[in-house]
């Protein structure tokens, strides 16, 4: 018989009916045993992680056994992790077979999501070595993938070069415990530093929208790596990767203070096909991240198992953002948003010179529903993607020049949000305001002798270790994509018409 309790939400409830007992216990192994969504109820005993601890806990509060204090929250040492004064190194051990099986998964499909088990992962962070087993390694990547090492249809040539890929590091892959992070930290996305030669442009990124207090930012650091295949006679030493906090539903937890409500709708939202606009949805492509190889415009991350409601949700929030006029708008969008906090996520976009993005090109970000509820939520956009940008500029929608285009002209009128926003005096003003706090000299922020000195003492922590065994971005120079349109910006360099900090602040202080 179960106990009977005078409210929801209490710790064994997992099923949140009010009531803890059996059905729980069932709900919460099916959730462990990865054959239900998690919930951030089947976190029992509090320990950011939903595993046979849980289990265990639950066991003893159905038996009426004294239970044992939750441990200390793991996330007190993820920031560890991403200190940017440290540089982790990560050694990757591969079987051969491993090896193979990803070479192969790409050649029948270069997009391909799906993992390999590698043998282990080692991570030398701060003076101590942290090991797990069985990490779910897969390529990563969108028009930068590439094979990993040789030619279509070859496999793994004993102490052969490899090349530089994106990485996708999932710790808990296969086994779902405890013992399978890193001071708590289940997942990394590691990115090779394509069309960067500055080996910069992300970090500086998402180190500015913290600076600045945009917290949805993110986080990320260097690292080092090394990737050991069987049978090598030597590890493979890849050189200075960027290591980054991937957006699901461990990053919602994390921010949960700030958030609120964890347990809402994540969507990746990106160009597949067509443009991830918020347009109107007629003929829109919405899916689940359902493990395929399948890419999709709109790609629901969490709750999967309800897509259904997700997905009206979402298409709700299309309609009325495009629908609603003047009025009913202005009233609605600040009781769905934070529209201070959108407003400010975009300058620090626009401030970068972020020109693949949503408003110019319906493309690389979240959207994260704070409820599962058709009306009652907040909806947060959140900032992805970022090295290709600060001078790296590309004639694109509306864009020609990602310095100097109006940052009140950034993208298509077509991508409404941002655009309709910025019709309002209030918001605009705030938009704008922000612009201005971040190139103003005493901001510490974007101003040119500010952000030069953090490019500069970052690339001295590294500068010694880009060369690498793969032969590519051996060292760091001064230069944007070589594939951009304005191949004129520089960084450090301080010129005024080539110096992309001060083009920038130029074209922003110039605002009304």
């Amino acid at each position: 018989m179960g106990c009977l309790l005078s409210m929801a939400a209490v710790t064994g409830d997992v099923d949140n009916n009010g009531t803890v007992d059996g059905t729980d216990l069932n709900v919460l192994i099916n959730i462990v045993l990865g054959h239900a969504d998690v919930v951030d109820s089947a976190d029992v005993n509090g320990d950011a992680a939903v595993d046979g601890l849980d289990v265990n806990m639950l066991i003893n509060i159905l038996l009426g056994n004294e239970t044992p204090e939750p441990p200390v929250d793991p996330r007190s040492g993820r920031d560890r992790v991403w200190d940017m004064d440290q540089l982790p190194e990560i050694h990757l051990e591969v079987s051969l077979d491993q090896w193979n099986a990803l070479l192969s998964l790409y050649d029948g499909n270069a997009m391909t999501k799906q993992y390999v088990e590698a043998s282990q992962m080692t991570m030398l962070l701060a003076g101590e070595t942290y090991t797990v087993s069985s990490p779910g390694l897969r390529i990563k990547g969108n028009t930068s993938r590439r094979r990993p090492e040789g030619n279509w249809g070859e496999s793994h040539r004993q102490n052969g070069q490899l090349r530089h890929f994106h990485i996708g590091l999932n710790l808990r892959k296969y086994y779902k415990d405890d013992e399978h992070t890193v001071l708590g930290v289940r997942k990394f996305h590691l990115k090779w530093f394509k069309d960067d030669p500055m080996y910069v442009r992300e970090l500086f990124c998402y180190n500015l929208f913290r600076e600045a207090g945009v917290w949805t930012a993110p986080r990320d650091n260097y690292c080092r790596l090394w990737i050991k295949i069987e049978g090598d006679t030597r590890e493979n030493y890849m050189g200075v990767y960027e290591m980054i906090e991937p957006i699901d539903g461990q990053y919602i937890k994390d921010r949960g203070e700030q958030f609120e409500l964890t347990g809402g709708n994540l969507w990746k939202c990106k160009y597949s096909g067509g443009m991830a606009s918020l347009a109107t949805p007629y003929n829109s492509d919405y899916w689940w991240d359902d493990d395929s190889d399948d890419n999709h415009t709109y790609t629901l991350q969490t709750n999967t198992s309800r897509f259904e409601a997700a997905k009206a949700q979402l298409i709700d929030f299309q309609l009325k953002l495009n629908g609603k006029d003047r009025e009913s708008f202005y009233t609605w969008i600040q009781q769905v948003c934070d529209v201070d906090l959108l407003l400010h996520t975009y300058a620090v976009n626009v401030a970068v010179g972020m020109w693949d993005d949503y408003w110019n090109n319906g493309n690389n970000y979240y959207l994260y529903f704070t409820t599962e509820d058709l009306y009652d939520y907040k909806v947060y956009l959140l900032p992805y993607d970022y090295d290709n940008t600060l001078g790296t500029s590309l004639q694109c929608g509306v864009q020609t020049d990602a310095g100097r285009q109006n940052p009140l002209q950034w993208g298509l009128d077509g991508n409404q949000l941002i655009k309709r926003l910025l019709e309002y005096d209030d918001f605009k003003a705030i938009y704008v305001g922000y612009l201005k706090e971040l190139v103003d000299d005493d901001s510490d922020l974007m101003h040119f002798n500010d952000a030069t000195a953090r490019i500069v003492e970052w690339q001295d922590k590294i500068r010694d270790y880009v060369d690498n065994d793969t032969g590519e971005e051996t060292r760091i120079y001064d230069q944007p994509a070589y594939w951009g349109n304005h191949h004129e910006y520089r960084l450090l360099n301080p010129v005024e018409d080539v110096n992309f900090f001060k083009v920038k602040a130029k074209s922003i202080n110039q605002l009304q």
